[in-house]
């Protein structure tokens, strides 16, 4: 049979069953309409970009005056200014914010494998005391949070993020009480941290920064209660809060002694 026969067989078919074709025609395009318009949807997806603008930006490990065994007890305190921008195709909001970074820790243990070479986490932010600040001549710029209120400006956190919209913050994070090498590894000044936003819809946003490790003097400059939040928690004093203490003490002014009263003649 040849190919002009064929054809001479479809049309003749296709006129014997107009109903048929017509009703065929109809449902092929009615599963093509949903098909594309399942696969526009499904390309329809938030993706945020992540990164850090000039600001307090750094982390500290500091003591807290105690022991565990014969081992100092620490904490890591973390500030990262962040922009964060919606540049995918739908909107979303930042639901969580964590971070991760390296214990510098000695092989071979669990806690090796799980922290060292894989990432020890903050999954939730720490409530910070004041805001962050800094002097800029006369005047006292203050750095908005991300997701908490600032208390000594109006700002309020925006993370409901348009297609092409952005925002920026400052996220604080303290770690718990840790000794040894339960601290982030250091390298050329640095510390290699991983951030991971997670929006709305359950996807997680990462990019991995290098983070500067600073004295908790200099951190006490963008924010005079940096890692004072878990102290007041447990109603402590960190040993640095007490040298300060004595040391404004030592050079306050001594108050004047009242004179003598002078004897009746």
């Amino acid at each position: 049979m040849s190919f002009a026969d064929i054809l001479q067989l479809v049309a003749k078919w296709s006129n014997d069953n107009q109903g048929v074709v017509s009703v065929t025609i109809f449902l092929v395009t009615i599963a093509f309409g949903w098909a594309t318009g399942i696969f526009s949807a499904l390309r329809r997806k938030p993706k945020f970009r992540i990164a850090t603008i000039p600001g307090p930006t750094f982390c500290c490990t500091f003591s807290v005056g105690r022991k565990h065994g014969d081992y100092d007890i620490h904490r890591t305190g973390v500030a990262l200014y962040l922009n964060i921008a919606n540049t995918g195709s739908a909107p979303s909001s930042i639901e969580n914010i964590s971070i991760g970074y390296h214990w510098h820790l000695k092989p071979f243990s669990y806690a090796w494998v799980k922290n060292t070479l894989g990432w020890f986490w903050l999954d939730q932010q720490t409530a910070s005391l004041t805001d962050f600040q800094a002097m800029i001549g006369e005047n006292i710029k203050v750095y908005p949070f991300l997701t908490q209120r600032n208390y000594l400006t109006d700002s309020k956190a925006e993370t409901f993020l348009e297609c092409g919209r952005s925002t920026n913050g400052v996220v604080y994070f303290e770690q718990e009480d840790s000794w040894g090498g339960c601290f982030p590894t250091l390298r050329n000044g640095v510390v290699r941290m991983k951030i991971r936003v997670r929006d709305v819809f359950g996807k997680n946003h990462y990019v991995k920064l290098d983070v500067p490790l600073v004295r908790l003097e200099y951190a006490r400059k963008y924010n005079p209660s940096f890692a004072k939040t878990l102290a007041e928690l447990h109603g402590e004093q960190l040993p640095f809060d007490a040298v300060s203490n004595i040391a404004v003490e030592r050079d306050a002014p001594q108050a004047a002694q009242p004179l003598a009263p002078r004897p009746s003649p």
